[in-house]
């Protein structure tokens, strides 16, 4: 099998195993799906949950795209204007619950060509995982990281420090000066090198992918009988308020769909269902949400946090 056929396989099944592992763990909630086509070539499968038990809105989405690489695109990429394909998934999960936190996947692998069908040029993984809790629970925040460190610890030592370092910088709200939540891992263009081959690249990425589901699962059974009122309803919608000023201003994976004439359902799915905005607001001192708010900075030291 063609390479880039293996990876967009993998892909595809991990998109089964996450949709039925958070179809369980929901309860209720049922993922349905919109296939699609890209008139330029490709396509994807893209599955929505609404109004489920613990999950709100929720998204798994996978494409496989490929044509001819936008010229702006190729000038950001500093790569020779020809043919690209891209294969991923991407998820974004928001909860009904406030005590839940948001969730974002995303794992990717991209290739240009001289020409249609041609040998690869230039090819590589990207992606990451991040958390964005509503209220940050400390002890809760490093056992998200363990398990990240542990997937990355796998396949190499210096992998968590480095992509965690990416994530805090990448995952910021300039203009707020905050992090959009407690980070987790970013990496992109890893491609082959000395140290490793594109196969041991393509396992890392195998490994992040199934780290999800365990993962986010054992929030949504953690957190969702935790009690909460009309208070942090108002502060989930302000967080989300964040999330959707991140997405629409700064995240890359969105401008990307948006030049390539992506499906625009299935690129703003990311989007909660609603979210809130107050002018000016500031968190009472002291309170849980006050809190949360001197956590959102880059490099603090999660895995300090752990019991």
């Amino acid at each position: 099998m063609e390479f880039k056929a293996e990876v967009a396989q993998f892909f595809k099944d991990l998109q089964d195993q996450i949709c039925k592992a958070l179809e369980q763990a929901d309860g209720q909630g049922v993922f349905h799906q919109d296939l699609w086509e890209r008139p330029e070539g490709g396509g994807g499968r893209t599955r929505i949950l609404r109004g489920g038990n613990i999950i709100e809105k929720g998204g798994v989405n996978f494409s496989e795209v490929d044509g001819e690489l936008p010229a702006n695109i190729a000038q950001a990429l500093k790569l020779d204007v020809g043919y690209f394909f891209a294969t991923g998934v991407s998820i974004v999960i928001h909860p009904i619950s406030p005590m839940i936190p948001i969730i974002h996947m995303n794992v990717r692998y991209f290739e240009t060509t001289n020409k249609k069908g041609g040998v690869p040029v230039a090819s590589w993984f990207g992606g990451g995982i991040d958390l964005t809790p509503h209220y940050i629970v400390k002890e809760q925040a490093a056992w998200f990281h363990q398990q990240l460190k542990a997937a990355c610890d796998v396949h190499s030592s210096d992998y968590y420090p480095r992509f965690k370092n990416w994530a805090d910088d990448y995952f910021f709200l300039p203009h707020r000066d905050e992090t959009r939540g407690v980070g987790g891992i970013f990496f992109d263009r890893l491609a082959e090198t000395e140290d490793y081959s594109i196969q041991d690249r393509f396992a890392f990425v195998q490994e992040v992918g199934n780290s999800f589901a365990p993962i986010y699962t054992r929030f949504m059974q953690t957190n969702n009988n935790l009690n909460f009122g009309e208070r942090e309803l108002a502060w989930q919608k302000l967080r989300r308020g964040r999330y959707v000023e991140f997405n629409l201003v700064f995240d890359k994976g969105t401008k990307f769909g948006f030049d390539t004439n992506g499906r625009i359902e299935s690129i703003l799915m990311s989007l909660p269902a609603t979210a809130g905005w107050e002018y000016n607001h500031v968190p009472e001192e002291g309170s849980q949400e006050a809190l949360t708010q001197s956590l959102l900075k880059k490099g603090i030291d999660w895995l300090g946090f752990s019991q």
